[in-house]
């Protein structure tokens, strides 16, 4: 707790000194705190704050900074007393790292640059179909409309009437009642959304849902301001077969990752034998 006390009074010492200078002076050179050989200036801590911060979050900033310092320079310094010269020698480590983040950035570079890759509807149905065992449902899925609405609005009384038809003018009167009075109005005919996102905004949630929503598709609920209806058109239970609409952008990122892989594999082979050609490549 003193710790904590004193790196409040010094972050407010450096705040005030500081508030003045756009730039670093070399005032700012002066330590904050030390353990053994290593310091922290307030140059480093004022650059390490983010530009127009406030003054109350630059407090906690700095404050939080000062501490991460102390507390990485105390485990590095006993990782200094206790590891073996052995396991201290970073010049492998470092260049293993090296290695791989320059060999990631071409790659990378290269995709970018030469290779961005299109998935057609036809590849996206053709490894549904193929693996269409691997799309179950591990959730209900649901399709219809969410409605949320303040109790005082006018005539709310039709919204009873609009809510579970099916008839298209209904439906259309529905759509401009809620734009203009809703407070939230989410119709989702035409797609597939998960059944635990609609009830996760009900003021009680739909508890049993797998039984409940067998025999029962419409639901009006209220707390002391709103009013929510949820009318489910289509449903989808755990373990059928997702639809292929629903799957879409988990199969395209599938192929779109296996086509990167693709690449890179070819990349890599090109590359061997354009190093065999220039003579490069040489065995000892």
């Amino acid at each position: 707790m003193a710790l904590q006390n004193q790196l409040i009074i010094i972050i407010l010492i450096f705040l005030t000194l500081t508030a003045c200078n756009n730039k670093p002076v070399d005032p700012l050179l002066e330590p904050i705190v030390s353990i053994e050989s290593s310091t922290l200036t307030k140059k480093e801590l004022y650059d390490a704050i983010p530009s127009k911060t406030a003054k109350e979050d630059s407090i906690i900033f700095a404050q939080n900074y000062i501490d991460r310092w102390i507390k990485t320079q105390l485990i590095l310094r006993k990782a200094e007393l206790n590891l073996s010269q052995e396991e201290k020698n970073l010049d492998k480590l470092i260049n293993d790292y090296r290695t791989s983040l320059l060999t990631h950035l071409y790659q990378q570079k290269l995709l970018e640059q030469k290779y961005s890759p299109l998935i057609t509807s036809g590849e996206i149905r053709e490894y549904y179909n193929t693996m269409i065992d691997n799309f179950k449902l591990n959730e209900i899925i649901i399709k219809g409309v969410f409605i949320k609405i303040e109790k005082t609005a006018p005539n709310i009384s039709q919204i009873e009437k609009w809510y579970t038809s099916d008839n298209k003018n209904d439906l259309i009167s529905l759509e401009a009642y809620c734009f203009q009075n809703a407070k939230k109005y989410d119709p989702f005919f035409d797609h597939w959304v998960p059944f635990e996102k609609i009830n996760s905004e009900l003021p009680e949630k739909i508890t049993n849902s797998e039984n409940v929503l067998k025999w029962k598709k419409s639901f009006a609920n209220k707390d002391d301001q709103y009013n929510y209806y949820l009318s489910i058109k289509e449903i989808l239970f755990i373990g059928e077969t997702a639809p292929i609409e629903y799957v879409n952008d988990r199969i395209k990122s599938i192929l779109l990752n296996k086509k990167r892989i693709d690449f890179i594999n070819q990349l890599e082979k090109d590359l061997v034998i354009e190093g065999e050609k220039q003579k490069i490549i040489k065995f000892h």
